[in-house]
């Protein structure tokens, strides 16, 4: 059975109150639950996370070496700063693919940069809690 962990970072909290027009009416717990639905389809194990906290994003990161087969991992903000995040990712040699709610690149030129991009898998985003769902599939069928 595949292990899969899954980091949300900044803000992702708050999600289904902020910035509906951006990110919709879509709680975090909803698409906890989308993500905890498909794994059972897949005969997948989740864990889903998420920190406010870079220094915490780390470490679960590190914590998943030799423990999970893969990670799925929406940044937030910290996709366009955090140094720390990026070279924890590739420290770690676990197949990671990076995801948005939004589309990044349809937004602010601050973030159509991302600095975990290079050191991911892949990228999905601009298709809502459906990027979740794609990125798990995506990881499922990693050959180990």
């Amino acid at each position: 059975m595949k292990t899969i962990l899954i980091l949300n970072g900044p803000n992702l909290n708050l999600l289904g109150q902020r910035e509906p027009q951006i990110y919709g009416s879509t709680t975090l717990a909803d698409i906890d639950a989308q993500i905890r639905h498909r794994a059972m389809r897949f005969g997948a194990q989740v864990d889903v996370r998420q920190s406010n906290h870079e220094g915490e994003l780390v470490t679960w990161i590190q914590e998943g070496i030799g423990r999970v087969d893969a990670i799925i991992i929406n940044a937030g903000a910290y996709t366009h700063t955090s140094i720390a995040i990026r070279d924890a990712i590739a420290a770690s040699k676990i197949p990671t693919i990076e995801v948005h709610l939004s589309n990044v690149y349809a937004r602010e030129e601050f973030r159509h940069k991302s600095i975990i991009a290079p050191v991911c898998l892949g990228q999905i985003c601009g298709l809502g809690s459906m990027s979740y769902l794609l990125a798990l599939e995506a990881a499922f069928n990693i050959n180990p």
